[in-house]
């Protein structure tokens, strides 16, 4: 969890919960986060291996010394510098650039043409959408028989831009700079994942693609799996930086929504407007009370909710103006067993959080109902 940090009080996620599982840059991310009133859960899905002692490296660093490939093809800005730090420890840095500066560089962003740049050299072409499929398109577009081309990965293979090139007849060689792996510690994801599980969050943000594989994984691992595609496709919301990132997801059939702009910061004004669009907001005696993930707005007023009221009062919300029983909200209510006493001792305490006793009425012998203002009644008695 993140520090908390001095921000409005009630920013546009204030009441909401976010899970983040960046391993890079999950520190900002978590701070655009906060600073706009989001509680933040981070857990690293993976962790990032530099290869700089790996053979593999150093094999396809001396092949391309030996023979210039016709094209190389950058895809991250820290895959590169990784790979010219690494040549430069192996003291083939020089000749590397050198041999690179000979060869059509195709940066995939602008992330990686600043780095290129940064080592002395020039991109011959980046595409706009920051799309491999796009840098595809193009090499197939100018024909690629008998040409030569190096591909720096990035962190996992890439069968399908690699396999594309080699039937239209190229000669592909991977350059493996840094490989992506499962967290030393799954105690953080665990937790990460039993929070989306149990519906703890409200989104759960994903910034490269093996972050969302390595989290499907181990839900699999765990038997978690079709709980959490459940609650992907219904109470969290699943918030990919890109496209190429929601690719794991969709292929479980989970529907993702994107920034327009492939960066953190917008992925974070598209959370500021989802998350408070799918808050149910009810006219409730003479009040206007907004359900948030783990709060509630009354008349603006945020007032954290324990889990336990929050669970009574989705119960509450889904029938507004209707009479729950106590059995219903019983079950509810996470391991309280048989004794609806547990109804009693929960709803006071929603009430006292609420800061708003009238909100909920007890109708006796039956239950509990929202005090729904009369004027609305009508539109949600057939809801």
């Amino acid at each position: 969890m993140y520090d908390e940090e001095q921000q409005p009080e009630h920013g546009p996620l204030a009441g909401f919960t976010v899970g983040v599982t960046a391993a890079r840059r999950a520190d900002e991310l978590g701070a655009l986060l906060q600073r706009r009133g989001a509680g933040v859960l981070h857990a690293p899905a993976l962790r990032i291996v530099p290869l700089a002692d790996d053979a593999e490296l150093l094999a396809a660093t001396k092949e391309i010394i030996d023979q210039v490939p016709d094209v190389v093809v950058a895809t991250t800005a820290i895959g590169f510098r990784g790979w010219v730090e690494a040549a430069d420890g192996w003291g083939l840095g020089e000749r590397l650039l050198g041999r690179l500066g000979g060869a059509r560089l195709l940066a995939r962003g602008p992330k990686v043409k600043g780095a290129i740049r940064a080592a002395g050299l020039t991109e011959e072409w980046s595409p706009s959408s920051e799309s491999l499929a796009e840098v595809l398109d193009r090499l197939l577009g100018e024909g690629v028989d008998g040409t030569r081309i190096a591909v720096q990965l990035h962190g996992e293979p890439l069968p399908g831009f690699v396999e594309s090139l080699r039937a239209a007849g190229a000669q592909v060689l991977p350059v493996p700079v840094y490989r992506w792996m499962p967290p030393a510690d799954l105690g953080p994801l665990d937790r990460l994942l039993d929070a989306a599980v149990s519906r703890g969050l409200d989104a759960l943000t994903f910034t490269s693609a093996p972050a969302a594989a390595s989290l499907l994984s181990r839900a699999e691992d765990r038997g978690l799996l079709d709980e959490l595609l459940s609650a992907l496709a219904h109470e969290v919301l699943p918030a990919c930086v890109g496209p190429v990132t929601a690719l794991p997801l969709q292929a479980r059939g989970v529907r993702t929504v994107q920034p327009e702009r492939f960066r953190l910061g917008p992925l974070v004004q598209l959370l500021c407007r989802e998350l408070p669009s799918r808050a149910r907001s009810l006219p409730v005696a003479g009040r206007q009370v907004e359900i948030r993930g783990h709060a509630v707005l009354v008349d603006g007023d945020l007032r954290p909710v324990p889990p336990a009221g929050m669970s009574l009062l989705r119960v509450l919300s889904r029938r507004p103006g209707w009479v729950v029983a106590r059995a219903d909200l019983l079950r509810a209510l996470p391991g309280a067993g048989r004794d609806e006493h547990a109804v009693e001792t929960a709803m006071a305490r929603l009430r006292t959080a609420l800061g708003a006793p009238k909100l909920i009425q007890t109708v006796v012998k039956r239950g509990y109902r929202l005090a729904l203002d009369p004027a609305t009644d009508a539109k949600y008695a057939d809801d």
